[in-house]
């Protein structure tokens, strides 16, 4: 079922039986590794966060790609690394074009033509092939869905939270809610300064949420959303949120991965919460990285 409003969401939680029934954490990541990094601007006519005025400096961005894999392989996480393009330099991003559920990749369906290139390399659908992995490509759809950029997925229920701006229309929500095997999607407006959900909003491994409120263009939509989540609903400011703290990533039921930026950002009390749910904050610099206008969720692929 696909909704759209606060009140339909809200009614669909109490009358649909969605038990916990999904794995929540992934057995896995993959990862794009930075080649000749560089910030494209094709990009940045939505997207606020890139910082044009400053160069990149690929080496350090290569070093701080190494520090994040370290990280999560230190924490007992699997990590794929595939080879980056320099004529793809979003690439770093692979959760926009590619996104899994048990047994299956998804090809996702980008906005701008430097992106959609992303999606056409064969290399990642190879490697789930051979681990017996079916592939649906949404592109066949004829439409604009950029994954779990603006799809926020409550995996253990099969919740999607999809919100809708350039990257994404509905009829690749109606794809996204398909390809992913979802049994309730809440599709609802971003402000228009907003570009991707996954700035402003993340499910922790299927038990708590984290999200900005300003982000949403109905101010009753994060109320409905926090109502998923009983008493594990956490509202960021609007400085945690454009530091990133909200592009965050729950890889184990205790591990919870932001960058440096979103880490040095949270006020006591945030950072007072999550600990008392049990997450472990695990942090590492990506401020070369995040010049392009995404950050730590954005670079981690799930392979569940």
């Amino acid at each position: 079922m696909i909704v759209h409003s606060a009140k339909k969401f809200r009614q669909s939680l109490q009358h649909m039986n969605l038990p916990a029934a999904s794995p929540a954490s992934p057995k896995g990541v993959f990862m794009v590794e930075p080649d000749g990094f560089f910030i494209s601007r094709e990009t940045a006519r939505d997207n606020h966060y890139m910082d044009l005025a400053n160069a990149a400096d690929p080496e350090r961005a290569a070093a701080q790609f190494q520090e994040l894999a370290k990280l999560i392989r230190e924490c007992g996480i699997e990590v794929h690394v595939f080879p980056g393009d320099h004529a793809t330099p979003d690439a770093i991003f692979p959760n926009n074009a590619f996104g899994t559920i048990p047994g299956r990749l998804i090809i996702g369906e980008m906005l701008y033509p430097g992106r959609k290139k992303e999606a056409e390399r064969e290399d990642i659908p190879m490697f789930f092939k051979q681990q017996g992995y079916s592939v649906y490509d949404i592109r066949q759809h004829n439409c604009v869905a950029e994954l779990t950029g603006v799809l926020i997925l409550d995996r253990a229920r099969q919740i999607g939270f999809c919100g809708m701006t350039h990257r994404v229309d509905e009829a690749g929500a109606a794809a996204m809610h398909d390809a992913f095997e979802l049994n309730l999607t809440f599709c609802f407006d971003l402000i228009p300064d907003e570009y991707h959900t996954n700035v402003v909003m993340s499910v922790l491994a299927g038990r708590a949420c984290v999200l900005h409120p300003e982000a949403f263009s109905d101010p009753d939509v994060p109320g409905a959303i926090a109502a998923a989540f009983p008493g594990h609903t956490l509202m960021l400011n609007e400085e945690e949120k454009n530091s990133f703290a909200g592009n965050c990533i729950a890889l184990t039921q205790g591990d919870l991965f932001m960058s440096r930026a979103g880490a040095d950002s949270l006020r006591p009390q945030t950072l007072a919460t999550l600990e008392s749910w049990g997450f472990t904050l695990r942090t590492v610099n990506l401020d070369e990285l995040e010049k392009a206008g995404g950050s730590l969720r954005c670079m981690v692929a799930e392979i569940f």
